[in-house]
């Protein structure tokens, strides 16, 4: 019944996950179909390749907010 909602009417995507400021993985709230953002802007299945990339993503943007984060408390002399 829930994939029929969404095959009338359309999914209603929530995030689920933000990776990056820009890159996010959202998932229907009807059918809980997963989706995430590739690099051109498009919403496209969350496929365990997506999966991948957006964990390594995720990992590198972490570190380098953090990396950024310390170097502002550090005062230069």
């Amino acid at each position: 019944m829930k994939n029929l909602y969404c095959s009338l009417f359309g999914h209603e995507y929530k995030i689920a996950k933000k990776v990056t400021y820009h890159v996010k993985e959202y998932k229907c709230k009807n059918c809980n179909a997963q989706t995430t953002i590739n690099g051109k802007g498009e919403m496209i299945p969350l496929t365990p390749k997506y999966k991948e990339i957006n964990s390594v993503l995720e990992r590198i943007h972490n570190r380098r907010v953090h990396n950024k984060k310390q170097k502002a408390l550090i005062p230069d002399y």
